[in-house]
């Protein structure tokens, strides 16, 4: 089944949810006045559609195969990555003082999601590499940027996140990977790291690691973590590539999906070391790290909307030529129909449909928050603005990739038989999208930051601020008095009432009872989720009441409404009164 990017729904989203017009109107996005967003983004639909999407099944045929030290990727992934490089998509975002567009993150997370929904495991490479820029250029020396950075904007060179050992899985306090001072300015890597995305591959000529390791005389713990910048091949001072580093890919992991990422186990230092350089202090390394990794996680919850948006138009396409049993309304006698005219079926697809788009609210509204925290000239905004992406990261990346899991599930369970079969694709969708809840820091994880790091912000005003401005999107709803919204109204309010509850009850309680709190993180996450997405949608829907597309979006908001957001009492339940229940299952483990 061919992939078609839903740029409409993808520009309604930018604009009347995310607040790209307004981004524009304040001076923080000039590039993208008039019809510039438009025509980049169908552009970039073009060549996911027709260069990418081809591409999914055959990498998942294939894979990534690892000989002599040799990662080959599957047939035509380098041709389109070599395409996809030279037409410029890799350095939209990036600083034009070295050969980027300078383009805001509101508009590359769009194209993100169209080149993850075409070949989710193409986009991981270059989704590490982006990660790899802003991280050096936000703390690397300029030796190294005039090194690098080129060459990683262009899309010549990629970039890699090491961090990950066999011993330490998500605890970066147990890190063993060493770092030696050289005495000329450099260090001398040695250690092992797994589960590096695109660790070695053949798609570009030179592969630059940004690997954590600590240093003899280091703190324990993550205080004692520093950021080296260790090149596959060492760079002569004319740019051209000298030696081979003294690093070496020792095995790919054989996995359920993604099969064409190579996802490598790396080992450094067999012959006494590779040459790496420090990015940002000695034992600051972690924090020059998150600057990557706070990428990532928008980008990985691109991913979920990605695939989920994959799922549903194949389950879609599927329901809408499959013929079995007649409709309710069907005289008798007649011919099969298609199953989409079924109640079940139609409501499995319209869940499929309203959970990625309100995750795609959900993702989109982060990444105009990143923008503003590095454009508003004005410190109190660029501070509310950096706070909202703070507390919308872990969300966005938690149930983002929540959901394409569960899209993907239902796009199973729509096809029936043939789901379960290879040869329909519907398989290979949930495959992949399985991994996006674990790497980047687990969803579990990301619970835990948004409730004991996120929503202290500010003396708890920041995640307020967010749920009033939820709360003024249900009044605006309710004021519509449109029929066509049903109970929307009184849905969101009601999830909106239980969430500020449960922020009331988390921040009373975390001092006295943390226990408390964490066993309550995750329901509270997908409340505030499904709270955020409900208005995300309802919004759109209020800006599209007099267009075309605006009883789709009426639909889809109420949908979600009506069937997804009336979890949200329950939720809170799990939050304020959930957690002896976790305790007491002393007794289960016990035996």
């Amino acid at each position: 089944m061919s992939y078609r990017a839903p740029v409409e729904d993808i520009v309604a989203t930018l604009r009347h949810v995310a607040g790209l017009d307004r981004l524009i109107a304040d001076g923080l996005a000039p590039d993208l006045e008039g019809g510039m967003t438009e025509a980049i983004l169908d552009e970039a639909a073009k060549f996911a559609a027709e260069r990418l999407a081809p591409l999914n099944v055959v990498g998942d045929k294939y894979g990534s195969t690892l000989k002599d030290g040799v990662v080959t990727t599957p047939p035509g992934w380098k041709e389109a990555y070599r395409a996809w490089a030279e037409a410029g998509w890799n350095a939209l975002p990036a600083p034009e003082a070295y050969g980027g567009q300078g383009l805001p993150l509101l508009l590359q997370s769009a194209c993100t999601e169209m080149w993850n929904s075409a070949a989710f495991a193409f986009a991981l490479g270059p989704l590490l590499t982006v990660g790899a820029i802003e991280a050096l250029h936000a703390h690397g020396s300029e030796e190294l940027k005039e090194t690098y950075l080129a060459k990683l904007v262009s899309g010549e060179w990629m970039g890699t996140m090491n961090l990950t050992e066999p011993q330490a899985g998500s605890d970066l306090n147990a890190l063993r990977s060493k770092a030696e001072r050289a005495g000329d300015g450099t260090y001398r890597i040695t250690g092992q790291k797994i589960f590096i995305t695109y660790g070695e591959h053949d798609m570009t000529e030179n592969i630059v690691h940004l690997v954590l390791a600590r240093l003899p005389d280091a703190p324990a713990g993550t205080r004692g973590i520093s950021l080296f910048l260790v090149p596959k091949y060492l760079v002569n001072k004319d740019g051209s590539l000298g030696a081979h580093n003294d690093l070496r890919c020792s095995g790919i992991e054989h996995k359920l999906g993604i099969h064409a990422s190579p996802t490598c186990s790396m080992a450094y230092g067999d012959e006494g070391g590779a040459i790496g350089w420090l990015i940002g202090e000695e034992n600051r390394g972690l924090a020059c790290m998150f600057t990557m990794m706070n990428n990532a996680r928008l980008n990985v919850a691109l991913q979920g909307v990605a695939i989920a948006e994959r799922a549903y138009q194949q389950a879609l396409a599927f329901a809408q030529e499959r013929r079995q049993g007649t409709a309710l309304d069907a005289p008798k006698g007649s011919a099969m129909s298609p199953i989409i005219v079924h109640p079940d079926i139609r409501r499995m697809l319209m869940d499929m449909r309203a959970k990625t788009q309100s995750a795609r609210a959900i993702s989109y509204l982060l990444a105009e928050a990143l923008d503003r925290s590095h454009r508003e000239t004005d410190e109190p905004k660029r501070k509310a603005a950096a706070e909202r992406a703070a507390i919308l990261t872990p969300v966005a990346k938690a149930y983002a990739t929540d959901i394409g899991i569960d899209v993907a599930s239902t796009g199973i369970q729509v096809h029936g038989g043939m789901g379960y079969v290879e040869e329909t694709g519907a398989a290979q969708h949930l495959r992949d999208a399985r991994i996006a809840t674990i790497y980047e820091g687990t969803n579990g994880i990301q619970a835990i930051d948004l409730v004991l790091r996120k929503l202290p912000l500010s003396g708890g005003e920041a995640v307020k601020a967010l749920i009033a401005e939820m709360r003024g999107v249900a009044a605006e709803v309710a004021a519509a008095n449109t029929p066509g919204f049903g109970h929307t109204a009184a849905r969101l309010t009601a999830a909106i009432d239980a969430l500020e509850r449960a922020t009331q009850w988390m921040l009373a309680t975390m001092g006295a009872k943390p226990a408390e709190v964490l066993a309550g993180a995750t329901p509270y996450l997908k409340l505030f989720a499904l709270a955020q997405g409900g208005t995300g949608l309802a919004k759109k829907a209020l800006a599209l009441r007099s267009e075309e597309s605006g009883a789709a979006a009426l639909a889809t908001a109420r949908f979600y409404a009506e069937h997804n957001v009336t979890e949200a009492p329950a939720l809170e339940l799990a939050v304020t009164e959930g957690a002896g229940a976790v305790e007491d299952a002393d007794a289960v483990f016990a035996a």
